[in-house]
C-alpha cells in the first residue's frame, strides 16, 4: 500500500521521522503529560457530592444545633455524611468501570520512526514526530503538513465553522480538529500542555452536553419547593424568635421545621441511580461519556441509525464482479485490485476488495488522488498514468443500460454496488467538491454483500414494541438501504427515500422521513437536517453512527451513540459508546433508563409528600405556637424509616409501570400534594388531640406525632407501589421491617430516652389512632377521588 510521498526529494530524511532513541530522549526530557480524564476526576466527584445546597443547609443547622442545643438533635448530619459517602462511592465505582472501558477506545496516533509506521498512545507523541492522518483521525498535536492527499479538516471545535478546511503541504494543523477526508503526514511542533491537545477531550465533549428530561424536571421541582419554603421559613423564624426565650428551644423548632422542608436525599438518589446504571451498562460493554445518557435514552422516541456496523456486520465481502461491454472479467478484477492496493487511504469497502484477492498486482506509483467523500460518493486514483474512478453507479452516465439495470437489481436485493471506470483527462483538483469528469468509461461493477447482525431483527422488534420509531440513514442506494431495513423488520408505509431529493421544508421533510423506513444516498448534512427536522417537531432523537459522515447528525441529536470501532471523531462527540459494537445492547440500556425515570418519579413523590406535610404542620402548629410537634432527632428517626431507607431501595430496585417524564411535575404534584395535605392534617389532628384534648404533655404528644409520621409515611410508600405484584410484596416486607425499627425505639429504654419518646398510654394510643386514620384515610380517599376525576375527564 502506498502512503503519502515526500513533498520533494530533499525531504527523504524527514520522511524517516525521528529515531526511537531520539523520541525516547525527547519524551524523557519533556516528561509524560498528565493523563487525559476519560471520566470525572475523583476530586470532581467528591466536590459534587459535598458542595450542594441541601448539604449546606444540613451543615449550617447541624452546627447551630450542636452549638446551642443537644447534639442528639443533630443526627440529621448523618444524612449529610451518607449523601457524601454513598454518592461518592457509587460514582467512583462507576468511574473505575468507565475508565476501564475508555481505555479500550482511547485515541492513539500513527507516527513514523526510523522510516517505519508505529502506533503509540497520544501521550508518547513528541515534538518533531511525523504523524500520519487518515479520515476520522483526530489531530493530536499542533504541526505543519509535510505531505497531503486531499486532506480536509473539521475545525469546528476550534473556530465554530462547520465547513471543512482543506490543508496542503506547508500549512498548519491544530490539535482539537479532525480529519474528515484524505490522508496526510504532518510534523508535530507542539504537544502535550504546549498544544491544544491538552484540551481536546474537554473541547470535543463540551460541544454537546444536553440536560436530560429528568434533570430539567428535577431542577424545576427543586425551584418550586425552595420558592414555597422561603415564606414558611421566614414565618417560622419570626414566630420562634419573638415568642421563645430559650436558645435551645429556638434552634430545635427552627431546625425541625426548615431542615425537613428540603428534599435533601433526592439529589443524592438521582446521582446515585445514574452512577449505578452507568456501572451496569459498563459491564455490558457500553461506555457512558455523559452520566445522564442512560436516563436520556429512555426518553427517546426516534432512533436514526446508520446501516453498516449497526444493523449489518461492519465488514462487507465481495460477492460478484460484472464486467461492462468491451471489458473482460480479468481486466475488471485487475483494475479493482490495483485501485484497492494503491489507495493511500482505505475504507472498509476498499479493505474488502483488497482482501478478496481478485488479482496479483505490482506496486504502482500514485501520481494523484481524489479521496472518497460521502458528499460526492466517488474517489479517483492516478496509478502510473491510469486514471481510475470508483463510486456510485449513477455517477457513471456513460454506462450501458444493461449495466445500470444490473446495478439496480443488485441494490434492490440489499447489496452494495460500486462502479469502476477509466478516464483519460487529468484528475480534477481536489477542492471542496470537484466535479465528476464526463469522459469516464465504466469498466464494470463490484457487488458487495452485507449480513444482518444476528440480533438486528430482535433489536428492531423491541423498538417497535416500545413505540420507538427506527429510521435507517445510509449513503448507499435507496433500494439497498430499503432492502436492509425491510429485512431487519423496520416498519414504514412508503419505500426508501432518495437523500438527494429530500424536501427542503422541515415539516415536509419530517413527514416524509416518518413514513419511510430508510433514506439512501443521504449526505452528512442531509442526516443532520433529518435529525433537526424531527427535533423541531418535538421528537426526542437518538443518532447511532460510527463514521465521520455521521458526526454532524451525532452532534445535532439529543443523544449520540457511537460504535467503539468507529472513527475517533464519532466516539469523541458521543454520549454513549458501544465498545463491543453491539447494537443489541441498546434495548437493555433503554430498560435501565426507564427504570431510572420510573423509580425517581416515585421517590420524588415520596420526598415532596414529606415537604408538603411539613409545610402543613408548620402553618397549622409551628408558626401559631412557636413549637414544632417533633424534635429534630425524632424527625430524623421517622424520616429514616419512612423515606431514607425506603427511597434508597425503591430508587435502585427493578420496577414496572409508567416511565415517561413529560409531565414529571404534574405527576409528582398530583400525588404529593393531596397525600402531603392528608398526612399533615392527620399529624395536626393527632398531636392536637394529645396535647390539648387529652393534655398529655409535650413529650408524649411529640411521641404521638412521631408515630403518626411513621405509620402514614409507610402507608405512602405502600400506596406508591400500586396494586399487587412481587415488588409490592417486597415493599410490604420492607415497610414491616421499618415499622419494627420504630417499635424498637419505643420499647428499648436507651433508644426511647435517646429520642426523647415516651411509653404510650391508652389516651396516647387513641390520639395516635385518630391521627393515623385521618392521615391514611384522607390520603387514600383524596387520591381515589382525583383518579376518578381524571378517568371521567379522559372519557
Amino acid at each position: 500500500m502506498s502512503g503519502p510521498q515526500p513533498a520533494s526529494g530533499g525531504t527523504t530524511q524527514v520522511a524517516r521521522g525521528l529515531s526511537e532513541a531520539e523520541a525516547a530522549r525527547r519524551l524523557a526530557e519533556r516528561g509524560r503529560p498528565a493523563a487525559q480524564q476519560s471520566s470525572r476526576s475523583y476530586a470532581s466527584i467528591i466536590r459534587a457530592n459535598t458542595l450542594n445546597i441541601p448539604n449546606a443547609i444540613l451543615f449550617v443547622f447541624g452546627v447551630l444545633t450542636i452549638a446551642f442545643a443537644s447534639w442528639r438533635d443533630a443526627l440529621f448530619l448523618g444524612i449529610l455524611v451518607s449523601n457524601i459517602a454513598i454518592g461518592s462511592f457509587q460514582e467512583i465505582r462507576s468511574k473505575r468501570e468507565l475508565d476501564r472501558l475508555a481505555a479500550l477506545v482511547a485515541p492513539d496516533a500513527v507516527v513514523v520512526r526510523d522510516g517505519a509506521d508505529r502506533r503509540v498512545p497520544v501521550a508518547e507523541v513528541v515534538a518533531g514526530d511525523l504523524v500520519r492522518l487518515a479520515g476520522g483521525d483526530q489531530v493530536v498535536a499542533d504541526g505543519t503538513v509535510v505531505t497531503a492527499d486531499g486532506l480536509a479538516l473539521d475545525e469546528a471545535n476550534l473556530t465554530g465553522e462547520s465547513e471543512p478546511v482543506v490543508r496542503g503541504a506547508g500549512e498548519p494543523v491544530w490539535s482539537g480538529s479532525f480529519a474528515l477526508e484524505g490522508a496526510a503526514l504532518f510534523e508535530a511542533t507542539a504537544v502535550g500542555e504546549d498544544s491544544r491537545a491538552a484540551r481536546l477531550t474537554a473541547t470535543a465533549r463540551a460541544f454537546r452536553h444536553p440536560r436530560s428530561p429528568l434533570e430539567r424536571a428535577n431542577d424545576r421541582l427543586l425551584l418550586w419547593i425552595i420558592a414555597a419554603a422561603v415564606p414558611l421559613a421566614i414565618g417560622l423564624t419570626v414566630s420562634v424568635l419573638t415568642r421563645v426565650g430559650s436558645t435551645e428551644a429556638r434552634v430545635q423548632a427552627i431546625t425541625a421545621g426548615l431542615v425537613n422542608l428540603v428534599p435533601e436525599g433526592l439529589i443524592l438518589l438521582i446521582s446515585v441511580t445514574a452512577a449505578v446504571s452507568a456501572f451496569k451498562i459498563a459491564r455490558r460493554g457500553v461506555l457512558a461519556q455523559q452520566l445522564n445518557a442512560v436516563e436520556s435514552l429512555a426518553s427517546v422516541d426516534v432512533v436514526c441509525t446508520d446501516k453498516t456496523g449497526t444493523l449489518t456486520e461492519p465488514t462487507p465481502r465481495v460477492v460478484a464482479l460484472v464486467a461492462a461491454e468491451g471489458t473482460d472479467d480479468a481486466t475488471l478484477a485487475h483494475e479493482l485490485a490495483a485501485f484497492a492496493a494503491g489507495s493511500p487511504s482505505r475504507n472498509l469497502t476498499l479493505e474488502a476488495i483488497n482482501d478478496a484477492g481478485l488479482a496479483e498486482v505490482a506496486s504502482a506509483t500514485v501520481n494523484g488522488q481524489v479521496p472518497f467523500s460521502s458528499r460526492r460518493r466517488w474517489s479517483a486514483l492516478d496509478l502510473d498514468g491510469r486514471r481510475l474512478f470508483l463510486g456510485a453507479p449513477e455517477r457513471f452516465a456513460n454506462a450501458e443500460e444493461s449495466l445500470k439495470a444490473r446495478a439496480l437489481q443488485e441494490a434492490s436485493a440489499g447489496r452494495r454496488v460500486l462502479a469502476l471506470g477509466r478516464g483519460e483527462r487529468p484528475l480534477p483538483a481536489d477542492g471542496a467538491d470537484p466535479p465528476f469528469p464526463d469522459d469516464v468509461q465504466p469498466l464494470g461493477l463490484v457487488v458487495l454483500a452485507e449480513r444482518l447482525r444476528p440480533n438486528a431483527a430482535e433489536t428492531v422488534a423491541f423498538f417497535s414494541e416500545q413505540n420507538v420509531v427506527l429510521k435507517v440513514l445510509s449513503g448507499d442506494a435507496p433500494a439497498t438501504a430499503g432492502a436492509i431495513a425491510h429485512d431487519a423488520g423496520v416498519p414504514g408505509s412508503a419505500s426508501a427515500l432518495n437523500g438527494e431529493a429530500l424536501p427542503a421544508e422541515p415539516a415536509a421533510l419530517r413527514d416524509a422521513v416518518l413514513e419511510a423506513p430508510a433514506v439512501g444516498r443521504i449526505s452528512p448534512d442531509g442526516k443532520r437536517a433529518v435529525v433537526g427536522a424531527l427535533e423541531e417537531a418535538g421528537r426526542y432523537v437518538a443518532m447511532v453512527g460510527d463514521g465521520v459522515n455521521d458526526v454532524p447528525a451525532l452532534k445535532q441529536a439529543r443523544l449520540a451513540i457511537a460504535q467503539g470501532s468507529g472513527a475517533e471523531m464519532a466516539r469523541s462527540v458521543a454520549d454513549l459508546v458501544l465498545v463491543r459494537d453491539d447494537f443489541g445492547a441498546v434495548p437493555g440500556m433503554v430498560g435501565e433508563g426507564r427504570q431510572i425515570l420510573r423509580n425517581i418519579q416515585r421517590v420524588a413523590q415520596l420526598f415532596v409528600t414529606k415537604s408538603v406535610f411539613v409545610a402543613v404542620v408548620g402553618l397549622a402548629v409551628a408558626i401559631p405556637t412557636a413549637t414544632f410537634p417533633l424534635l429534630p432527632r425524632q424527625f430524623t428517626l421517622a424520616s429514616t424509616v419512612t423515606i431514607g431507607i425506603p427511597a434508597f431501595v425503591l430508587a435502585l430496585a427493578p420496577s414496572s409501570g409508567p416511565w415517561r417524564p413529560e409531565r414529571f411535575m404534574q405527576s409528582v404534584a398530583r400525588f404529593a400534594i393531596p397525600a402531603g395535605l392528608a398526612v399533615g392534617i392527620g399529624i395536626v389532628v393527632g398531636y392536637g388531640l394529645a396535647r390539648y384534648g387529652f393534655d398529655l404533655g409535650l413529650t408524649l404528644s411529640r411521641t404521638v406525632a412521631t408515630g403518626i409520621v411513621v405509620v402514614c409515611g409507610l402507608a405512602v410508600v405502600m400506596r406508591l407501589e400500586g396494586e399487587g405484584g412481587r415488588r409490592r410484596l417486597a415493599v410490604g416486607a420492607l415497610c414491616a421491617a421499618m415499622a419494627l425499627l420504630f417499635l424498637l425505639a419505643l420499647v428499648v429504654p436507651f433508644l426511647r430516652n435517646f429520642y426523647e419518646l415516651s411509653t404510650l398510654t391508652g389516651e396516647a394510643i387513641v390520639a395516635w389512632g385518630v391521627g393515623v386514620a385521618t392521615g391514611v384515610g384522607g390520603m387514600l380517599g383524596a387520591l381515589r377521588l382525583l383518579q376518578a376525576a381524571r378517568n371521567t375527564a379522559t372519557i
